[in-house]
């Protein structure tokens, strides 16, 4: 028989490599987005890419915050 145990380990070991990868994918887009700005602007000093990579880390973290509050 399958034990209770280790299925709520394999169960919370998904869920946060989930949130891991989908803090990566949101930051990742946020300041892929903002290179992409500079580069269009042929900005010497990449602004964009970190105003939008740290508002990448802000948004992340409300998820996370969001997804461990959450009843589940």
């Amino acid at each position: 028989m399958s034990d209770p145990q280790k299925d709520k380990k394999a169960t919370n070991f998904i869920k946060y490599t989930g949130i891991g990868f989908q803090m990566l994918a949101t930051i990742g887009v946020f300041a892929f987005v903002g290179y992409k700005i500079d580069n269009y602007r042929n900005s010497e000093k990449l602004i964009f890419t970190a105003l939008l990579g740290l508002s990448g880390v802000v948004i992340s973290l409300y998820q996370v915050i969001r997804q461990l509050n959450s009843k589940e």
